[in-house]
């Protein structure tokens, strides 16, 4: 009689993968289940249920839930279709007609930063839109350095602006925690985590920052300063977000604006304006 081959263990239900969803972002979010259930107005039990893949979420509920989770839109599309519904937040190309209001109102800002840098991001730290000052100022900065595509990259990477920045472990430093906040705060984006793993095995990174700090956030407000042939340059920057996007892509961008901190750096840029 031949071997009986053993059964492979059958694929989890929808169910029982939003439930693991919710358990990762409630622990992400510091949250115990009577927490979360009265945030969105739901039972302990009903809530355990679901979590454990004995009970099915309404799509309603799903939404609540998500709301109470403060959840991104491109994770509530993953959460709606773990739980086994379509996504309802659609992920349009900055590029395309539906999101021309929104490309004119990016440009419109960061054309009104010359003669200032100013980039526009998504939630993976990718350069998908610079204004000439940009241009301008990375220029000088790299010359003959690497260019990357990406923010993090640009500046863990030895051959790219990290040569030219003064204060890097401290701004890196930054960087870091803000990677770190990002995959704590979306746990199931493995681009977020790529891209720690990666900013993280650069050489000279600190192995502390492996760890993220319990208690620490970003800075507000940190000052770069870059130096290149005998040239220093201070800039700070803010950061833009839409407030009630419907969109994915809507809902990831943002618009970093960097400003002079010191004369110096004002007159710097204004005079590579003017040639």
């Amino acid at each position: 009689m031949a071997a009986r081959l053993p059964l492979s263990p059958p694929p989890p239900a929808p169910t029982s993968r939003a439930g693991v969803l919710l358990r990762e972002w409630r622990a992400a979010r510091r949250m115990s289940q009577l927490d979360l259930a009265l945030a969105a107005d739901v039972s302990t039990r009903h809530l355990s249920c679901v979590e454990t893949g004995k009970s099915q979420a309404s799509q309603d509920m799903v939404m609540r839930l998500a709301d109470a989770l403060e959840m991104p839109l491109r994770e509530r599309n993953v959460l709606l279709m773990a739980a086994g519904y379509a996504p309802s937040y659609p992920e349009t190309a900055l590029t395309t007609p539906a999101l021309a209001q929104v490309r004119r109102a990016t440009e419109f800002i960061i054309g009104q930063q010359e003669p200032y840098p100013a980039f526009v991001l998504n939630r993976h730290w990718d350069i998908l839109m610079a204004n000439e000052a940009a241009r301008r100022v990375t220029g000088f900065l790299l010359r003959d350095g690497r260019q990357h595509g990406n923010m993090i990259r640009h500046f863990f990477d030895p051959e790219g602006l990290r040569a030219a920045v003064v204060n890097w472990e401290e701004v890196a430093g930054d960087l870091v925690r803000h990677l770190h906040g990002d995959v704590a705060s979306a746990p199931s984006d493995g681009v977020s985590r790529a891209l720690l793993d990666e900013a993280l095995s650069y050489p000279g990174v600190p192995a502390r920052w492996r760890t993220r700090e319990p208690g620490t956030t970003p800075s507000p407000l940190l000052t770069t300063v870059f130096r290149r042939d005998g040239v220093e340059l201070r800039f700070f920057s803010t950061f833009t977000t839409f407030g009630t996007p419907r969109d994915v892509t809507v809902d990831e961008l943002r618009i970093e604006c960097c400003f002079p901190d010191d004369e110096a750096t004002a007159a710097f840029c204004r005079r590579q304006a003017a040639n």
